[in-house]
């Protein structure tokens, strides 16, 4: 019985085609805490691939003196990747923005590394709310950029202030969701809340957030067992509207 339910479920709605691409992952090699070199990055990406995933964005952290990078180093990071991608996989970079404090006087208008459209991929520490993030959000907006708060279900501060989230959506963001949230990967807050916000359909957006093998190894049994396709299909998914490679 068990060995028929997998098979319906393999033929039905395990993959990630649902998905299309995926716009939030750490696989450029050696230039944040995500995959250390091309070779490991090959492997990653072949396995994703085989779950139906062959368009990516790399978004690697832009995040003071830890991960400082630039423009410069996401573009030769990716310069080494694609050759040796295979060949029917698309691969293109932007960045995931810490907004802190100095974020404001790091980067002067229109030189940040965007998704396509100008959307911004921002995050914040989940140690505590940024108290300017409103105001960071408008600022950024009022310079052109549209604004994707990347896995806000993370931020343990907004679990008993679920308000936040609608505050967040009527300042117009778009909300990225990681893969795992809603499976516990993380912990159980987390689940939670990714389980609250995909009830209300407030989820535009996916991505793997892969940095190493536990990750994609968890993704893996999710995304076959079929209840990846099940708990985000009812949400407004614009991964392929938005930001199709092909």
């Amino acid at each position: 019985m068990g060995v028929f339910t997998f098979l319906n479920k393999a033929k039905n709605d395990t993959g990630l085609g649902w998905m299309g691409v995926d716009i939030h992952s750490h696989l450029l090699p050696g230039i944040d805490d995500g995959s250390p070199d091309a070779a490991t990055s090959v492997g990653y990406i072949k396995r994703l691939q085989a779950l139906g995933l062959s368009q990516f964005y790399a978004t690697p952290h832009v995040l003071n003196d830890l991960y400082p990078n630039t423009r410069a180093t996401i573009n030769a990071a990716l310069d080494q990747l694609k050759p040796v991608l295979p060949p029917d996989v698309a691969m293109e970079a932007a960045a995931e923005y810490m907004i802190d404090d100095i974020f404001g006087t790091m980067w002067p208008p229109h030189f940040l590394l965007t998704l396509p459209d100008n959307y911004l991929l921002i995050e914040m520490s989940y140690v505590v709310e940024n108290p300017q993030i409103d105001q960071y959000i408008v600022d950024l907006q009022a310079e052109g950029y549209k604004i994707i708060f990347a896995h806000p279900e993370r931020y343990p501060f907004y679990h008993q202030r679920p308000e936040r989230y609608e505050q967040f959506k009527e300042l117009g963001c778009l909300f990225q969701m990681n893969l795992l949230s809603p499976t516990g990967y993380y912990n159980s807050q987390i689940q939670r809340a990714a389980q609250y916000l995909l009830k209300r359909g407030m989820i535009d957006l996916v991505g793997t957030d892969l940095h190493h093998r536990k990750h994609l190894a968890a993704i893996e049994k999710f995304v076959l067992s079929g209840d990846a396709h099940g708990l985000f299909k009812k949400n407004p998914i614009k991964n392929l509207e938005l930001f199709a490679i092909w």
